[in-house]
């Protein structure tokens, strides 16, 4: 691709090449029916492909690019009819038929196969080529040896920007004006990212409407009602970064290492893209906090895929769902994409055909994207049963890092309630509310818990002395609020122990060493 392609032109490129070489079946998969509808019909009159263009759908029939009916003699709006008039035509053209896949009974469906086998042999003046263009790229298996499948990429930041353009060559000069002096072209771009060309074209839009401007947080706040339709979450990050995570320093130091891999500099400094890291551990521990916290460390966008929602029980549709969560995620450009809880997205694929094969497609997909990807989303998985993972998963190579999160040490337990005491305004000398809290102590009297049973005593606490007259915290208050609490190394003792055997000697350990402690739940050595 040349450096002012955008990426429609470049897939419109392949589109032509393909045509050229005389392919009689392309399947180009994308819900954007007219961006590529256009880039089609650019790609069939390119030179030295010269493929007048007819459409087809089954309400308006047969017409030409302008929309206009074809005489074809009969108007049709039958698929079967319309292949057969493909078949028995003599005029040189590419047809694009809409939502095709819809219509694939077994006699359409033999008169592709037939097409596809008779259409390269007949002479440069009677060539015809068939286009599918489907939201769907699952191709019936009649077809999978003879249709080429083309998956249509999501408007890049050229191509956003042409968006733009031309949406400024429509409004008054004034507007344009004003645009173009508060210089918000490039954020705009940047804020439409991930969308397709479509909804840029109205988020942009909405944005004139409502402010007379381009708001490009306008334009981000519909994007993230857009992406969640697309089995991702937009979820904001926890602002106070990497600082809002007590304990868990190695993994914050693994991670503080790679802020700037996505860099140009990174890139001609001869580093790799980071994939990302799988983080194994005890439930409650911080797994899930440290995703919010690193994407406000970098600064980049927080998604979260859900797995569960891209699952069908249709055959093949839940591999493709998750396909398209993974281009949108990268359509984004650098974010952090948390996969929360993995095992049970794709534990399933353990269990041979127990959900059908379903789990197995999800994680079939999730594979060859993580082996393949190019883009610049970093991964964060988390589990807190590695034995519901499959064995694939954990080969190197997949993520950067495995990590193991433990319960806290005694210091990781102090840090974390200064971290909560500070989030409540409650810190040592930090206002007129705060009184000498012995954290020491407290945290002494927290051995076994895990980070959010640590956090969780300071608002228990809180409660005890709002209603004792309101008055300030003590450290009787959260020794009492700690006493409370059967922590989970008590009620899950033997998986915790489990955990630990496993990760010995095969996943890196969050934390940093410290001295040999004793829990709740038995003698731990944090030598793994």
């Amino acid at each position: 691709m040349s450096v002012n392609e955008t990426a429609g032109q470049k897939m419109a490129a392949e589109v032509g090449a393909l045509l050229k070489a005389r392919n009689a079946l392309l399947w180009v998969v994308s819900s954007e029916e007219k961006r590529v509808e256009r880039a089609l019909i650019s790609a069939a009159a390119a030179k030295g492909v010269d493929y007048p263009v007819r459409l087809w759908d089954c309400i308006k029939g047969v017409t030409d690019v302008s929309g206009k009916e074809l005489p074809l003699g009969r108007q049709t709006q039958d698929l079967g009819q319309t292949l057969e008039i493909i078949d028995k035509s003599r005029e040189r053209a590419a047809w694009i038929l809409r939502d095709a896949h819809k219509w694939m009974d077994p006699m359409n469906l033999r008169a592709l196969r037939n097409l596809a086998k008779s259409l390269p042999t007949f002479t440069r003046n009677e060539a015809r080529a068939i286009i599918i263009l489907s939201p769907s790229s699952d191709v019936p298996p009649e077809l999978q040896d003879h249709a080429i499948v083309v998956k249509w990429e999501l408007p890049d930041r050229a191509e956003l920007g042409d968006i733009f353009d031309g949406l400024m060559r429509g409004v008054s000069p004034e507007t344009a004006e004003l645009v173009k002096q508060s210089n918000v072209r490039e954020a705009a771009i940047e804020a439409a990212v991930g969308l397709s060309g479509e909804a840029a074209s109205a988020c942009f839009a909405k944005s004139l409407v409502t402010k007379q401007k381009i708001e490009p947080a306008i334009i981000a706040a519909e994007k993230k009602r857009v992406v969640k339709g697309k089995g991702l979450e937009w979820f904001e990050p926890d602002p106070r970064g990497l600082a809002a995570v007590g304990g868990l320093e190695s993994i914050k130091e693994w991670l503080t290492r790679r802020r700037e891999a996505f860099s140009q500099r990174a890139r001609d400094f001869g580093l790799p893209l980071p994939k990302g890291l799988l983080a194994v551990g005890v439930p409650g521990c911080g797994k899930s906090l440290l995703c919010k916290a690193v994407a406000a460390a970098w600064g980049v966008p927080l998604l979260r895929a859900d797995f569960g929602g891209a699952k069908s029980k249709w055959v093949g549709e839940s591999e493709e769902n998750i396909r398209k969560v993974f281009a949108v995620a990268e359509a984004v450009g650098n974010c952090v994409l948390w996969i929360d809880e993995i095992e049970k997205a794709l534990g399933g694929a353990t269990q041979g055909a127990a959900d059908g094969g379903v789990s197995s497609d999800a994680l079939g997909a999730f594979l060859s994207w993580m082996q393949d990807r190019k883009g610049s989303v970093f991964v964060i998985a988390t589990a807190n049963d590695v034995s519901a993972l499959p064995p694939e998963l954990l080969r190197k190579g997949r993520f950067d890092e495995l990590f193991f999160v433990d319960l806290p040490t005694l210091s990781e337990r102090e840090e974390i309630l200064r971290v909560t005491l500070a989030k409540f305004g409650r810190l040592w000398g930090t206002g007129e509310k705060s009184e000498y809290i012995n954290i020491p102590d407290v945290a002494a009297k927290c051995e076994g818990f895990t980070g959010a049973e640590v956090a969780e005593i300071v608002p228990d606490a809180l409660f005890a002395a709002f209603a004792d007259g309101e008055r300030v915290l003590t450290t009787m208050d959260l020794v009492t609020s700690a006493a409370t609490v059967t922590p989970l190394s008590k009620t899950a003792a033997e998986k915790i122990t489990r955990l630990r055997e496993w990760a010995k000697g095969r996943a890196r350990r969050a934390s940093l060493p410290e001295t040999t402690e004793s829990t709740n739940s038995g003698e731990r050595s944090l030598d793994l």
